[in-house]
């Protein structure tokens, strides 16, 4: 089942045409003079129409209702994890200097609004690093569909499907972050509820939330291989400005509360997931896994090959013992349009192709807070390589929480 993002009111249309431009997708078309979503399967839940339209009368589909209906809720366990991008962006609406790292105000606000767990995505994306890189050898080993596309922005992941079907196998089979970590999150919960059932006990229900920078997000968590044995793994998403006005309903006011830490055992990432909220940061942290090196030296000529930076299209190469693997960084749909028109023609050639829908990546989401000029862009991209210059662990597989995950939940 397709989850609609994108709303239109066509009482409020006044038939511009703006928002039909707008769309990457040809998803919007008129009709009797209105704009309406003639294609879900088309539309690829940016939400790049909604800034345009001068009336209000395109809308981003809303799950704070039933998540307050869930935190209300005596027999639901309700376990939030929060995306890299909201942490230097929700803060914007509460007077807080732009780009401050503000996830420890964000978790004690979840706690007072009622959340029974809170994680982080970061712990999502050191699994998905793991994964993916292994992955890529897989695939320089094989020769196979090659280049590896990333999988980690639904957005790029529908305009691959809708638009150039033919790179449909050179994408990741690799869930997003935000998805690998619902099913960790829900497995863990199918274990426990398996024990308690042995003991005579029973178990609350378990709904994980993702808060996300990306109203993408919104129809990713309804995608078959986001389910496990039928199951949907993340049950909502809301955007950091959903989240912001639950704060603000609740009488919260992020600037002035005790920040606190995440819960445990997965409130324990590394600073290459960190950067996952930027342009480049996925291809870096892979990158990472791979050279089998944390010395300072090593991973900082790593961020020296040219994947850091915000021009829409980055090309950079790196030496993986006796081979030359040769990488692309593509920011804004675009671009990647661009990129993948010169691969077909055979102009370039590629190993690992990490692609974001947003320019700059998701610090700036569809659902992160407006106005973002290039000061706040700016601002969040600098909040979030400072995180990963704080961080005490540089590498996903350094991460020992990861090690006893492989060693436990997901084992066989």
């Amino acid at each position: 089942m397709i989850r609609r993002v994108i709303q239109i009111d066509e009482e409020k249309c006044n038939g511009c045409g703006i928002c039909v431009t707008a769309c990457h997708e040809g998803a919007i078309g008129m009709v009797d003079g209105k704009a309406r979503l003639m294609r879900d399967d088309y539309c690829d839940g940016l939400g790049d129409c909604l800034p345009n339209c001068p009336t209000g009368a395109i809308s981003i589909r809303q799950d704070v209702d039933p998540v307050w209906k869930a935190l209300a809720d005596k027999n639901i366990r309700v376990v939030a994890q929060i995306a890299p991008a909201v942490r230097v962006a929700i803060g914007d609406k509460f007077g807080i200097p732009k780009g401050e790292n503000t996830l420890g105000r964000l978790v004690a606000a979840l706690r007072h609004m009622g959340f029974d767990e809170v994680y982080d995505t970061n712990f999502g994306a050191d699994l998905t690093v793991m994964e993916e890189s292994a992955e890529l050898l897989e695939r320089l080993k094989s020769g196979k569909n090659l280049p590896l596309f990333t999988s980690c922005c639904p957005g790029w992941v529908k305009f691959c499907e809708n638009r150039y079907p033919e790179f449909r196998e050179n994408i990741s089979t690799c869930r997003s972050p935000q998805a690998m970590f619902g099913a960790l999150l829900k497995e863990e919960a199918r274990m426990k509820a398996a024990e308690a059932e042995k003991e005579g006990r029973s178990l609350r229900k378990t709904v994980v939330i993702s808060i996300m920078p990306c109203t993408a997000k919104k129809a990713e968590i309804k995608r078959p291989e986001h389910f496990t044995e039928g199951q949907q793994d993340v049950d909502y998403v809301l955007t950091t400005t959903e989240v912001t006005r639950m704060i603000k309903e609740a009488g919260i006011d992020l600037s002035q509360i005790e920040p606190e830490a995440l819960d445990m055992p997965f409130g324990l990432s590394s600073g290459a997931a960190a950067i996952f909220g930027v342009t480049g940061g996925v291809t870096e942290a892979v990158l990472r896994r791979l050279v089998h090196s944390s010395r300072m030296e090593d991973l900082q000529d790593i961020s020296f090959t040219g994947i850091r930076g915000i021009e829409g299209i980055k090309e950079a190469s790196i030496q993986l013992e006796d081979r030359t693997v040769k990488i692309a960084v593509v920011n804004g749909l675009r671009c990647a349009e661009t990129l993948l028109e010169r691969i077909k023609a055979g102009e370039v050639q590629y190993d690992f192709v990490e692609v974001m829908a947003c320019k700059r990546g998701c610090i700036a989401g569809g659902g992160q807070p407006v106005p973002i000029g290039p000061r706040t862009k700016q601002a969040r991209l600098d909040g979030m390589y400072k995180i990963d210059s704080m961080a005490q662990i540089k590498r996903s597989d350094e991460n020992p929480i990861i090690a006893e995950v492989y060693e436990g939940i997901l084992k066989g």
